[in-house]
């Protein structure tokens, strides 16, 4: 459920290397650099302990839910008509037992369709979702870092090590919930 998440964090780590990379290679003097200050943040654990998040999510899960029951009941029915042809195979003319096929078939596909369709509709609510408040967090991460004082935010997943008194991802999720 967090493919849209992972998604777009590999995508901000990539910007953050490139960001990483560009800083250590632009400076053609650190004796005239100013001094660097990097924070870090999971950006995946700040989205996701927001408030926000929380409750959308909450949404969204109820509604999977009461659609995947749903599907299990229509699913069953399938199983069912399945058996009962099946069962009056024996006893049904070539006939009626092929047009029973037939439409036992298309109910199969159309369900499918059903399936596949609402998997596409899920996945791309939840991505809306998570985008929506990536986007706000990401602000609230560009504006924490200039108030603050850092001359980069890079993504936690990047680093192998830093000090947890550079860590913003508690912070970020704070000021998101206070501004949201």
């Amino acid at each position: 459920m967090f493919s849209s998440v992972v998604n777009t964090l590999k995508f901000f780590k990539r910007f953050c290397c490139f960001l990483i990379i560009f800083s250590i290679f632009s400076q053609a003097n650190p004796s005239y650099a100013k001094d660097i200050r990097v924070g870090f943040i999971d950006i995946q654990s700040a989205v996701t302990n927001t408030k926000e998040w929380k409750k959308e999510f909450a949404a969204f899960k109820t509604r999977f839910q009461k659609e995947k029951e749903k599907i299990a009941k229509k699913e069953n029915n399938l199983k069912k008509m399945i058996e009962n042809l099946n069962k009056q195979s024996m006893v049904l003319s070539p006939e009626k037992k092929k047009k029973k096929e037939e439409t036992l078939i298309k109910q199969k596909k159309e369900f499918e369709r059903h399936v596949q369709d609402k998997n596409e509709e899920f996945a791309k609510t939840e991505k809306m979702i998570t985008s929506k408040i990536l986007k706000k967090m990401v602000k609230i991460v560009t504006d924490l870092g200039k108030s603050k004082k850092f001359t980069m935010i890079l993504e936690k997943k990047v680093g192998i090590y830093f000090d947890q008194s550079v860590d913003l991802t508690l912070l970020a999720t704070r000021t998101y919930n206070s501004q949201n």
